[in-house]
């Protein structure tokens, strides 16, 4: 087993606001293959800190500007080509500025109690499982067998 392998390196932040509510997007499906409601997120660019590629997300995808984002967890997979897709998974209740959604979708706030009866984007529940509890750092999934099938775990 090789210790190099390819990895693409994005984020997704969970912004939450006092009163219970989270910030999602609405992903469309003509344009994205991972549709539905979503939290803002996107690529790491080369050379750009983690911290700062999360605020940057964020603020392109949402106009506000988080502040104190915490790292709260990993999702990754590998693909059948020996590449990883990693996603660095960041919280922030603290933020300024006004929401305006942008060409990556709409966003809204919506009460996260109610965000088991949207159309969400695939395994957004399981994310949001691991950025909920302080008990799990990771979510990724392993390949059950050669049909193309998967295994989700947490740890």
């Amino acid at each position: 087993m090789s210790r190099k392998e390819t990895v693409t390196l994005t984020n997704m932040c969970l912004i939450e606001d006092k009163n219970g509510k989270v910030l999602v997007q609405i992903r469309d499906p003509k344009r994205y293959r991972w549709s539905g409601a979503a939290f803002p997120g996107g690529h790491v660019e080369e050379g750009e800190n983690f911290h700062d590629s999360v605020v940057r997300e964020v603020q392109e995808e949402t106009g506000l500007v988080i502040h104190k984002a915490s790292l709260v967890g990993i999702k990754h997979w590998p693909d059948q080509d020996g590449h990883r897709y990693m996603v660095l998974l960041y919280k922030a209740t603290d933020f300024s500025g006004q929401i305006r959604s942008s060409e990556e979708g709409e966003v809204l706030w919506v009460d996260k109690a109610e965000l088991a009866n949207m159309d969400l984007a695939y395994d957004l529940l399981e994310v949001l499982k691991v950025m909920d509890s302080p008990d799990l750092s990771e979510f990724f999934y392993t390949q059950k067998d050669d049909k193309g099938k998967w295994d989700k775990n947490y740890r």
